[in-house]
């Protein structure tokens, strides 16, 4: 998307348009102003005089600003341009757009100036599925404010953009417009505000009236809070400027896509990703809070906390929820506050539960912060009471996933949750309920890790040795039921008839990081991810490159996602495979400066031999909050960073330079020592 559009924005409010800084209905149906999952603006389109214009530069230095430079597309390459045309855009909870045009004729001119503008505050799910949906919007010109009001309400249900312009536009048709007279040089400058407005039963109303300063001095306040967050972050020294760049792009990655819940001014934590996942998601989140928590260990404990308020606490089909279910996403459009979505908040997903009782342990581990584990012990008991119960459908040990909504429910409710990543390696798709790989190594390790929370913050070593009983049980029982000796590896997962899926796939690696394995079985399970049907040369593919159902371009059946690659590394140097978690590490490192040292959601799993280059995936979400958290955890691996020890100096691999070798430290006090 990155390469055809442009994006400004602040955690889940943003723009979305193409080069020129046009938002078109029919440009891309990712293009709009969004917030509150709620598309405001649906076409907002620069026009000046009647020649078309063409981009002459573009400038995006930061995520909250982008810069336009425009001027007419001429066709006779001996004539000169009439005048040129700048659009600064900048993001501030409401959206600030500044046109400047400057006059270059010889002599005083008209220029007509127009802004066509549409909205159909289409709900996220109704954009992204491209489905047309007529809603009634009122128009309502203020002469005296200089403003425009686009509104919709249905029920309780109220959605309104106002377009303010300084100096006051005239209320044309489907817009706004201006009548220039321009002398020879001279230039005028016109600046929108665009704000949104959204109300709703059950939702914390956001004031965005309050009044703002220009947009120089907006960007400037916005700069500085940008500098002071990436400074509570540590300092990386390395001799390698693309490791540099890496850093610094994730951390900033990680700052536009902040949420801020309702638990004060200063909490936050990381959206999904650009453009169809601004949103809470329980497993994004959880992870990459976890791949954070060295260098921002506020984004894991604003997590845990706002998960924990929302966890289940009854069941219902609909939204797939039993008590102590972690949420999977939580969603604010109108689908979804009259009932015809279960987002409010939606329960399909199975690993997003134990996956918090990790959160949960490794955020004391970093930090010590035993308050917030005692605080959270009522929640982490529930959540363990789930894995025991609902969480194991049948009653076998397990914990699998069956669809219970079937109409806006997930079919797979594991990571890889479309709907054909559970495959036989002959392409043929497994039926639920399904007991994913990965899963199970979740829960060994929520277990694990609950247990050492027990002894030494609950104070219940009962709990803790039932914990590890369970834990050592489900270690055997999957070592037993998940291994293919014929294949050399791990099944996929079991399905409704308890066979095992045995197409190979990337899961296998979480069984490292979540440390079921045996170093004999970690061994082993290393030489299959480096081997060539996994690895592409870029990373660890999804799915084998021999499998049936392989594509190169499937979501989840054959590319390259770097935030499970640098689980898959983190699990590796646990066992002390140090030199295969190198190679996968350096292979991810090098394959960002490719995108601009932003690694996007998925790439491609075309083979590094044949591509010579990473390729990348047409759909990805960038910024995306795991993808942005994968440098920060391939970081504190390659280094050995733990809680506890004093950061060190370590040669890793370089980036983009296959073979050779970088140094880099992290330092300062945020790092606990």
């Amino acid at each position: 998307m990155a390469e055809r559009t442009v994006s400004v924005l602040e955690g889940s409010t943003f723009v979305v348009g193409d080069r020129n800084g046009d938002v078109r209905r029919g440009g891309g149906r990712e293009h709009g102003f969004f917030s509150d999952d709620t598309r405001f603006v649906s076409h907002w389109e620069l026009r000046v005089d009647s020649t078309p214009l063409t981009l002459l530069g573009l400038d995006q230095r930061s995520h909250f600003l982008a810069q336009f430079f425009l001027t007419p597309d001429i066709v006779d390459p001996s004539a000169e341009a009439p005048y040129s045309v700048m659009r600064r855009r900048l993001l501030d909870q409401v959206w600030t757009e500044q046109v400047t045009i400057v006059s270059h004729r010889h002599e005083t001119s008209e220029i007509a100036v127009r802004l066509v503008v549409d909205t159909d505050f289409a709900d996220l799910f109704e954009v992204k599925d491209g489905v047309d949906a007529d809603r009634d919007i009122t128009w309502h010109q203020d002469e005296a404010k200089g403003s425009l009001t686009l509104s919709y309400a249905h029920g309780g249900f109220e959605r309104a953009v106002t377009i303010c312009s300084d100096p006051p536009a005239r209320h044309v048709g489907g817009g706004l417009a201006y009548t220039l007279m321009l002398a020879p040089g001279e230039s005028w400058t016109a600046t929108f505000t665009l704000t949104p407005r959204a109300r709703q039963p059950g939702a914390r109303f956001v004031d965005r009236t309050a009044a703002r300063g220009s947009l120089e001095a907006q960007y400037t306040t916005k700069t500085m809070e940008l500098e002071a967050w990436l400074a509570q972050a540590p300092a990386l020294e390395t001799d390698d400027a693309a490791l540099a760049r890496t850093y610094r792009a994730s951390l900033t990655d990680l700052a536009a896509l902040r949420l801020h819940p309702d638990l004060g001014e200063a909490a936050t934590l990381p959206a999904a990703g650009l453009p169809w996942f601004m949103a809470l998601f329980g497993r994004d989140s959880i992870l990459t809070s976890y791949q954070a928590l060295p260098y921002l260990p506020e984004l894991a404990a604003t997590t845990l906390r706002v998960l924990a308020a929302r966890q289940a606490t009854t069941r219902d089909d609909f939204h797939e929820q039993e008590p102590g279910k972690i949420l999977h996403e939580l969603r604010f459009g109108e689908l979804t506050a009259d009932g015809r979505r279960p987002h409010s908040p939606y329960f399909g997903s199975a690993d997003a539960t134990p996956l918090f009782l990790v959160l949960l342990d490794e955020y004391h581990r970093w930090t010590g912060d035993a308050a917030l584990v005692r605080a959270l012990e009522p929640h982490a008991r529930a959540a363990l009471s789930w894995i025991d119960d609902s969480g194991d459908i049948d009653g076998d040990g397990y914990v699998e996933y069956s669809r219970r909504n079937a109409e806006s429910g997930l079919l797979n409710q594991c990571w890889k949750d479309s709907w054909d990543s559970m495959q036989f390696a002959d392409g043929t798709l497994a039926q639920g309920p399904i007991a994913t790989c990965e899963i199970q190594g979740y829960v060994y390790d929520a277990r694990r890790r609950c247990a050492r929370l027990a002894r030494e913050v609950w104070d219940d070593p009962e709990l803790a040795r039932r914990l590890d009983a369970q834990a050592d049980a489900l270690r055997d029982r999957v070592r037993q039921d998940f291994w293919i000796p014929e294949r050399g590896c791990h099944a996929l997962a079991l399905d409704g008839d308890k066979r095992q899926v045995d197409a190979l796939t990337s899961n296998i690696g979480h069984l490292l990081w979540s440390g079921l394995l045996s170093a004999e079985e970690a061994a082993v399970t290393a030489d299959r991810l480096l081997g060539e049907e996994l690895s592409s040369g870029w990373g660890v593919r999804t799915l084998g490159c021999r499998e049936g159902g392989y594509n190169p371009l499937g979501y989840h059946t054959g590319t390259v996602w770097p935030h499970e690659n640098s689980l898959i590394v983190a699990g590796l140097a646990r066992y002390g495979l140090d030199d295969a978690a190198g190679q996968i590490g350096g292979a991810i490192l090098s394959a960002a400066p490719y995108f601009e040292h932003r690694l996007p959601e998925v790439f491609a799993g075309y083979p590094a031999e044949v591509t010579g280059v990473p390729v990348a995936f047409p759909t990805a979400s960038r910024p995306q909050a795991w993808a942005a958290g994968a440098p920060l955890l391939l970081l504190t691996t390659l280094l050995g960073l733990e809680p506890g020890h004093a950061p060190s100096t370590a040669a890793l691999p370089a980036t983009g330079v296959p073979g050779t070798s970088s140094t880099a430290t992290l330092h300062r006090e945020r790092i606990p020592v």
